[in-house]
């Protein structure tokens, strides 16, 4: 699987499919037994590839006694940023935590400190951001939140790489999802493209009823015919295929 500069992808699987792995491979912390991961040119792991890095892991432990300013103050000397008081402030503002700057990080709710750890991310200005669960703790005012978030990076050019398991926050924001199995792709594409005709819902004045094998393009055919039979038409969707269907179709008798 490749990346496009600027592309939102989600990556889903079930457990063991090798999700986590995957990042953490492409970070660094895993070598890889087989195959290549490159950077941006750069091999995983080498300096050149993790400078261009951002990572949010799934589990992560920051000292309990930091501020937010503090923690980001410490992630700007370990990734070499010159921001400064400026790049802290507007990246706690990005994700709605201004006042976390005098905050401890015990203090904080475990939503507050997932977005403070995708603030972390973002320090250094990263082309490449690996988020492994980033919205796992939070409610549905900091889903969307993270979701206008991902929308701006991707408007600045910053490509990341979504591990979910929230298949309706893939929907909403991915530009592609990779759905992989076993350490293999087995379906990739964009949501859109991924959705397939389940028929067409019909309401007449003599109920509801679903035209199997029918398409968008086949509505104006069949409400035309309905009136002609003398039926009143109330209401005519077209049925598509949700990302979860495409999602258990792809990992069809895995269990975990």
């Amino acid at each position: 699987m490749a990346l496009e500069p600027g592309e939102l992808v989600g990556l889903l699987g079930p457990n063991g499919a090798g999700k986590s792995t995957l990042v953490k491979t492409v970070c660094g912390l895993v070598r890889a037994s087989g195959g290549q991961v490159d950077v941006f040119g750069a091999a995983a792991g080498s300096r050149e590839a993790r400078r261009a890095i951002g990572y949010l892991a799934e589990t992560f432990r920051y000292p309990s006694w930091c501020t937010g300013t503090e923690l980001l103050r410490l992630h700007q000397q370990l990734a070499g940023s010159d921001g400064g008081e400026h790049e802290r402030s507007r990246l706690l503002d990005l994700v709605g935590l201004p006042e976390a700057s005098t905050l401890r990080v015990d203090a904080m709710s475990k939503g507050m400190q997932q977005r403070l750890g995708l603030a972390q991310a973002r320090v250094g200005h990263p082309r490449l951001l690996l988020l492994d669960e980033p919205t796992s703790a939070l409610d549905p005012v900091g889903r969307r939140l993270v979701r206008d978030v991902l929308t701006q990076l991707r408007d600045d050019g910053v490509t990341v790489l979504l591990n979910s398991h929230l298949l309706s926050e893939v929907e909403l924001v991915c530009d592609r999802v990779v759905i992989i199995r076993a350490g293999e792709v087995v379906t990739q594409g964009s949501p859109h493209d991924l959705a397939r005709p389940r028929g067409v819902q019909i309401e007449t004045s003599s109920g509801t009823r679903v035209i199997d094998g029918a398409g968008r393009d086949d509505v104006p055919a069949l409400v035309r015919r309905l009136v002609a039979d003398g039926e009143q038409v109330y209401a005519v969707t077209p049925l598509t295929s949700t990302l979860e269907d495409v999602y258990l179709e792809a990992v069809a008798g895995d269990t975990s």
